[in-house]
């Protein structure tokens, strides 16, 4: 059911049982991740509530008001992500782009670490502050990118450039960033530093901001996922996917555009989160195929396991630390060696080794 021979058509049955299996893993780490916590496993707890017992008090609090906030935007995070990876791999053929590298999520940090160094509570609720700093932040970092569009050469010489627009953004607004940390007062430094390690203390938000939150980034997906045929023809190249009718400027702008979105609104709440646009649709990839019709609803699951499982780590190391590890250390103590292994193993695919 799982396994799909060279060359044979991806099918339904085949596209539900993965998702039903990435479904089952995520919502396995999400009870992991509610039962276990630095007060405490409440493991018992956990499984008697979905039985439909009463909880205590104290237990209900850990839970709903500690816990399932973090579960929740480590969900969504992870989605956002993922899926903004999967696409900028797709749009420039190279599994070496997500949106860290191309500096999305930096322009988004900047604006928000700007919006934090000033002292600005909110602006119009707490949903339109430090996420309108951080989506004009990746709207600015889009903007060059598409500006470094217009006058690349086409082909594959047009996707170096982009790269490379976004590598030389990416270090521009982490100097930028280090220098707001150095003019600020030591205190508020440090929480500027807390803030861009990736964090996922979200606990104070209310609901609803986490559901507004929750709507873009599954709006988001869904919008991308219509564009996943055209992602497929994409990945052939610009000449050859414009002889099978699709307009690759307009489909990269739309879709660059949307992921930017996401991006935008799930670093504003957790600051830089490296690795998982780069691991997870990598992973992927090389055990579901390049078709994106399954790889981005199976990124969007991905991605929110793994940085749910990461967040569990995080907070699981409470013991030995007596402090939560921000979500963004573990992922890149993870991702960094798995992306390696990967890239060794799609390497040695390429040449046929084994």
């Amino acid at each position: 059911m799982f396994a799909r021979r060279a060359g044979e058509p991806l099918t339904r049955t085949r596209i539900i049982a993965w998702l039903t299996a990435l479904l089952v893993v995520e919502l396995l780490v999400a009870m992991a991740a509610l039962a276990i916590g630095s007060s405490g496993a409440l493991l018992g707890e956990v499984i008697a509530w979905v039985s439909g017992d009463e909880l205590s008090a104290t237990t209900r609090a850990i839970l709903f008001d500690a816990r399932l906030p973090r579960v929740w935007f480590a969900a969504i995070t992870g989605c956002a992500l993922a899926t903004s990876g999967a696409v900028f791999q797709a749009v420039l053929r190279n599994p070496l782009a997500d949106p860290y590298v191309l500096g999305i999520s930096s322009g988004a940090a900047l604006c928000a670490t700007l919006f934090l160094a000033l002292g600005i509570t909110q602006i119009g609720g707490a949903l339109l502050g430090a996420p309108l700093f951080a989506l004009g932040g990746a709207a600015l970092s889009l903007l060059i990118l598409l500006g470094a569009q217009r006058w690349a050469p086409p082909g594959r010489d047009g996707v170096y450039v982009l790269l490379l627009t976004g590598v030389i953004f990416n270090a521009f607004a982490s100097a930028l960033i280090t220098f707001l940390k150095a003019i600020v007062s030591a205190q508020k430094a440090q929480e500027l530093l807390f803030y861009l390690m990736g964090s996922l203390s979200v606990e104070g938000l209310d609901t609803t901001t986490m559901l507004a939150c929750t709507a873009v980034v599954s709006a988001v997906t869904c919008a991308l996922f219509w564009f996943s045929r055209d992602l497929n023809l994409l990945s052939l190249g610009d000449q050859d996917a414009e002889a099978l009718g699709v307009n690759a400027r307009g489909v990269r702008r739309w879709v660059v555009g949307l992921a930017s979105i996401s991006v935008a609104v799930a670093v504003a709440y957790t600051g830089l989160i490296g690795f998982v646009g780069l691991v997870i649709p990598h992973g992927l990839r090389l055990l579901l195929g390049p078709d994106h019709r399954l790889l981005l609803p199976a990124c969007a699951l991905g991605g929110a396991s793994f940085l749910t499982f990461c967040d569990l780590l995080a907070r699981g190391c409470f013991e030995w630390f007596s402090m939560t590890l921000p979500v963004g250390v573990v992922t890149s103590i993870i991702g960094a060696p798995l992306f390696v292994f990967l890239l060794r193993r799609s390497m040695m695919g390429a040449r046929g080794v084994r």
